[in-house]
């Protein structure tokens, strides 16, 4: 389990979202005392038309890569969801295909994928925060290869059947593994450092403006670091769709099956 998950799973998101913000401004705050505290207002002032065409493509290129990541990651929580729903609406289409078998069949079919699905919703969706997977869940699943690869279908119609409903359990499966896959894969540690100095320097080369009143340098400075600070916090939010408060639930079809 990565660093980001332990943090999504210990930390509220509200917390999160609010040391993230306070501790950016409050190091924003300090940070330009500081070099107030060593290099007078005037003295940096001198340099403003060098500093502002410079802060401006510092800032543009930190820009693009804040957004694209954002968008990156917000994608990526879209597509697992989908593909959540997708696994389920696989499962509903295998429990109707089923009634064209023989009752001893469809009975041992739909009972696996009720179990399936109950095992799924009280146990595996838990684990999937720690990203790991429910070993009962597989077992149920190679059950359900079992069935499937030992039937026989006695005429056309079941045969149809049969093939449609092999092609759906081959498309379940695999999005079973894309969500298992989904859940304990994040942003590179990289890419998130690379944020984080960006950030960093990004805010820092608000010091460094010469404005005479210390007040409005200090807004300036600190709404920044707000914007940042939220973005990062959303980076870290979704970039786990099924670890922390911001994740994806169990879609309601599982929740049906395993009480039908």
């Amino acid at each position: 389990m990565s660093f980001t998950q332990q943090i999504l799973l210990n930390v509220p998101s509200v917390v999160l979202c609010l040391l993230m913000v306070c501790g950016s401004v409050i190091l924003t705050i300090l940070g330009l005392l500081v070099v107030r505290r060593f290099v007078p207002h005037h003295k940096l002032k001198a340099h403003n038309d060098v500093s502002g065409p410079i802060f401006s493509t510092l800032g543009v290129v930190y820009a693009v890569l804040l957004a694209f990541v954002v968008i990156v990651v917000w994608e990526r929580f879209d597509k697992s969801d989908m593909n959540a729903q997708k696994e389920a609406n696989c499962l509903v289409d295998l429990w109707r295909d089923s009634e064209a078998f023989t009752p001893e069949f469809k009975g041992k079919a739909q009972g696996l994928f009720k179990e399936y699905s109950k095992v799924v919703v009280s146990e595996e969706w838990d684990i999937l925060a720690k990203g790991e997977m429910s070993p009962k869940v597989g077992e149920i699943v190679n059950k359900m290869w079992t069935l499937y690869s030992g039937y026989l279908p006695r005429n056309a119609t079941e045969q149809a059947f049969f093939e449609e409903s092999v092609r759906k359990l081959n498309e379940f499966g695999e999005l079973r593994v894309m969500r298992i896959v989904d859940a304990h894969n994040g942003i590179h540690p990289i890419l998130l450092m690379v944020l984080t100095v960006g950030g960093i320097v990004t805010i820092a080369f608000t010091f460094f403006f010469g404005a005479e009143s210390l007040r409005t340098q200090a807004a300036m400075s600190v709404l920044l670091a707000i914007i940042i600070s939220l973005s990062m916090f959303t980076i870290f939010s979704l970039d786990y769709p099924f670890t922390g408060d911001v994740r994806i639930n169990p879609p309601e079809v599982f929740k049906v099956l395993a009480v039908k």
